[in-house]
């Protein structure tokens, strides 16, 4: 008999916990995994899913107006937003249980709730306790909204998706993707949608080719984009709710979304009982192996504060797993990890920013192009795609391709592939392209762009 109950105990369902508890019981590992919310975590249920569903729905709105210009006369439909709701309800529940039946086939025991740390081997959910050889903290992120007057009346991503009534206006504020991609949902889906940031450009951390480019094109759609401004106040009024502005003016909003950022999920996780430290950023600090200062006790994912992507939290619980169980060395690799903003049009970028190549490799070289989608030429939508290239002379490696466009998403995972192995910029031109497509693109640049 051995002197844990467990092998390992994973506290939080989402992508990374799910994975590293189903790869350790296939090695072998006696697991249990708690969940005190919903399986599959942010992604599943209030994130990358929920979120890409109404995307779609989002683009029908322009797919509708798109269709005129090819002989479909058509009335553009009235959008039920009830129907998309509970539609996106259904397939969360197939999605939840799809998890639930992943984890009882390999093996690993669910237990209902939220689990707290007892000591560096044993845990707590409600009054049971549970004692295990490792520990694995991976309980994501939670959304933040700012105490100011009248924040009460803020939503957040969690609840946005499941309103009862459809806002007709709509109020975004934050400036990362989430506040973008919202922006865009609402934006297609007919809603009056101002997106409020506190700095000059939002997006900070992507391209600033990109940046500019995503601003003037989500301009054009229709969002109303207000930079360099905050909210001051929230009150309810008769007629919805009314913000008070940094500027001095006032905006009336039926709904107002807070996409200012998310913090590590530690609440009433009992860290004060071990030696495990947090950051001045709230993220649980660990070593390259996903160890806190706790020998038996690990992170991974959102939780560290590093890139809070499924695909890395996936990656980093199939690392976590064969080191710990199955007795293979085989580490996260983190260059050029390939990333997607869902706005419309969407972003897709792999690699440095010019910023970040400028400041690791000195001299580089450029590639751009701008031009209207051939799709367009008889939609009439005034959207242009842009495209960009960062080259390493002195290597000819590409080191950053950035798109914003149609299928930008899609497009970019490919390029990824080709940059991971290494591609250069001479392998990038002997490639020959699809015609007629907009990927083409990126294997017909030849002339480097000239600084002005």
């Amino acid at each position: 008999m051995t002197q844990y109950d467990y092998d390992l105990f994973v506290i939080g369902a989402g992508s990374g916990g799910v994975r590293a508890a189903r790869m350790a019981s296939g090695f072998g590992a006696r697991v249990a995994i708690a969940e005190d919310r919903y399986m599959g975590g942010t992604c599943v249920n209030v994130g990358c899913v929920p979120k890409k569903l109404y995307v779609y729905a989002a683009e029908y709105g322009k797919g509708f107006k798109d269709a005129h210009g090819f002989g479909w006369n058509c009335d553009t439909p009235r959008f039920d937003w009830a129907t998309l709701r509970d539609n996106k309800k259904t397939e969360i529940s197939r999605l939840n249980n799809i998890y639930r039946n992943l984890l009882d086939g390999a093996g690993a025991e669910i237990i209902n709730g939220r689990a707290r740390i007892v000591d560096a081997h044993t845990v707590a959910v409600g009054e049971q306790q549970y004692s295990a050889d490792k520990l694995l903290i991976a309980t994501g992120g939670w959304p933040h909204i700012p105490d100011f007057p009248g924040s009460e009346y803020a939503l957040t991503s969690n609840e946005i998706f499941d309103l009862e009534e459809f806002p007709r206006r709509v109020v975004i504020v934050g400036g990362g993707y989430i506040a973008v991609e919202f922006a865009g949902i609402f934006n297609g889906l007919g809603a009056q949608t101002t997106q409020l940031y506190r700095g000059p450009l939002f997006l900070r951390g992507f391209d600033t080719d990109i940046r500019a480019h995503a601003g003037r094109e989500i301009a054009k759609s229709g969002v109303d984009l207000r930079f360099e401004v905050n909210v001051q106040s929230i009150r309810r009024e008769p007629n919805g709710l009314q913000l008070e502005l940094t500027d001095g003016t006032a905006l009336e909003a039926d709904a107002v979304l807070y996409a200012t950022g998310r913090k590590a999920n530690l609440a009433g996780l009992g860290l004060e009982n071990v030696n495990v430290q947090v950051n001045e950023h709230g993220a649980i600090e660990v070593d390259e192996h996903y160890c806190t200062g706790e020998p038996s006790i690990f992170a991974l994912g959102d939780v560290t504060g590093g890139l809070e992507l499924t695909p890395v939290a996936l990656a980093e619980g199939m690392a976590f797993a064969r080191r710990n169980f199955g007795g293979l060395e085989k580490p996260v690799e983190y260059d050029f990890i390939p990333t997607a903003v869902f706005c419309q049009p969407t972003i897709g970028t792999v690699g440095f920013t010019e910023e970040e190549a400028r400041a690791r490799f000195g001299d580089i070289t450029l590639f751009k192009s701008s031009f209207r989608a051939m799709k367009h030429t008889l939609s009439g939508r005034d959207e242009k795609t842009f495209m960009k290239m960062i080259v390493d002379p002195a290597t000819d490696r590409v080191i950053g391709v950035h798109m914003m466009g149609p299928d930008a998403g899609e497009i970019i995972q490919g390029i990824a592939i080709a940059m991971r192995a290494g591609a250069t910029k001479a392998i990038f031109d002997s490639t020959i392209g699809i015609h007629p497509t907009a990927a083409e693109e990126f294997v017909t640049m030849r002339e480097p762009w000239l600084e002005d």
